[in-house]
């Protein structure tokens, strides 16, 4: 392993104090001199790693004053959105909101702030186009039979090899590879609940879990999230107590559409919580790659010795969105979910898949996260900085440790489904709150996606965006 020059370490230990709120938007950080004095490096040190903070876009330099953590004017959201139990099951009604602001998005010109996805410039689509070119010539009849029933072994043997390296035993053969992570996190659903029953979700949550449970007839009872800290375990605790909860479908790193994420004793926690009370968890972590720091997330599945946790993931944030490969780790689960899939989409695409495991054999999958971490991070600041210098005062925003979405609060009163209909007028897509709630809560909040390259066009649109948000706040 690689040994971390001084200034390194220095930049990393900056920066983390940066991601958690230590040192907030618009901070300065030591000077020069204080700062060798305190670590005993040399000035030249220092500066290195000064200018590794600034390449990311995390601080700013101000001519003969030092620097900045960038976001000047941009309140830390670290205080929980909303407080107390959570509210009464509800039924949702979701699905025609979520149709018509991804419909919207739709326009190759629009400015794609609303977007799930990030851009396809950062992923190698070129060398994967290789690889898919080379299953295609290579396949055989008898391999794709062989691969009807869990998915292709070679592909699953390297999806455990990545869960070995970040931390976390997991047999190949007990994987079942899907059609992306929604189709995985939808049988996982169909398989522990029915119509009728209590699903805990994340408030503010992923809008697909919130269109599945309505598709389905069941109800979704929300449980808060901490923008700091991931879901709000005692409320979860408190819920689990007074309602007869079927299931979880949680994020619990880098949540959408919040970015929150659960401390590895919070993870371990929540499965421990959900095991007392025998109620299973579909673990959504199709951002776990996407972090920012030293390494992976651990997650929840880590903690599970009942075999409640079914954890789900996919390439299509990290690698490969157009491929729709994901999976899921079924735990006790497993047979149930393998022949709900073999009665509906039978199997994932076995070219696919067979091009997936040859890149992630031999086409630098490791090197690829690297540049698109580095990447995301970058952009992260620079949206951050943004919105600091275009939107209303008193804006708060999250400020994630990984994934490629922002989460902003203005004040109570403010509109987004209002900032959605100008913006999109305009040719600027958004994700308003109430998109992310199944009472439609959460009005004053917005997603943004930092996943595409930072250029005039984006600076613009935030520009604009930023226009538009103080044109309609509450006066």
């Amino acid at each position: 392993m690689t040994t971390m020059k001084r200034y390194e370490q220095l930049a990393d230990w900056l920066a983390a104090d940066i991601r958690s709120g230590k040192l907030a938007p618009g901070a300065r950080l030591p000077s020069i001199r204080e700062i060798t004095a305190q670590h005993g490096i040399s000035p030249s040190t220092a500066f290195q790693a000064y200018y590794r903070l600034e390449e990311k876009g995390l601080v700013r330099a101000r001519e003969r004053s030092g620097y900045y953590v960038s976001g000047a004017g941009l309140l830390p959201l670290a205080a929980p959105a909303r407080s107390g139990p959570p509210r009464m099951p509800a039924k949702v009604d979701v699905n025609e909101l979520v149709f018509a602001v991804l419909g919207a998005a739709q326009d190759r010109e629009v400015v794609p702030f609303g977007s799930a996805f990030a851009a396809a410039s950062l992923f190698p689509l070129e060398r994967l186009g290789r690889s898919l070119a080379a299953a295609g010539r290579h396949l055989a009849q008898a391999d794709a039979l062989k691969g009807l029933a869990r998915g292709h072994a070679g592909l699953r043997q390297q999806i455990a090899q990545r869960y070995l390296r970040n931390g976390l035993a997991q047999p190949a053969d007990e994987l079942i590879v899907t059609h992306g992570a929604l189709e995985a996190l939808n049988l996982c659903l169909n398989v522990v609940a029915g119509p009728g029953d209590l699903i805990a979700i994340e408030s503010p949550g992923f809008y697909a879990a919130l269109q599945a449970i309505e598709r389905l007839g069941m109800r979704a009872l929300e449980i808060p999230v901490d923008p700091s800290g991931g879901i709000d375990l005692a409320a979860l605790a408190s819920a689990l107590e007074r309602h007869p909860v079927k299931a979880c479908w949680f994020m619990t790193s880098f949540q959408n559409p919040m970015g929150a994420s659960l401390a590895e004793d919070g993870k371990r926690a929540l499965v421990e919580l959900l095991a007392r009370h025998s109620v299973p968890l579909i673990e959504d972590d199709v951002y776990g790659e996407l972090y920012q720091g030293e390494r992976c997330p651990l997650p929840a599945k880590a903690f599970d010795r009942k075999g409640l946790v079914m954890h789900c993931s996919s390439f299509s944030k990290s690698l490969a969105p157009g491929f729709r490969v994901g999976w899921v780790s079924p735990g006790r689960f497993g047979e149930q979910i393998e022949r709900l899939r073999l009665m509906t989409t039978l199997s994932a695409s076995l070219p696919a898949q067979v091009a997936l495991a040859d890149y992630l054999e031999h086409g630098g999958y490791d090197r690829h996260l690297r540049r698109l971490r580095h990447a995301l991070e970058s952009q992260q600041a620079q949206m951050l900085a943004a919105i600091g210098r275009h939107f209303p005062a008193g804006v708060k925003a999250t400020r994630p440790e990984g994934g490629y979405f922002t989460w902003v609060e203005f004040a109570d009163g403010f509109d987004t489904l209002a900032l959605h209909d100008r913006a999109i007028a305009q040719g600027i897509s958004v994700a308003p709150g109430p998109m992310f709630s199944a009472r439609r809560r959460y009005r004053n909040g917005l997603r943004l996606n930092h996943g595409h390259p930072w250029t005039p066009a984006t600076e613009d649109g935030m520009a604009r965006l930023g226009a538009l948000a103080r044109d309609i706040a509450p006066r």
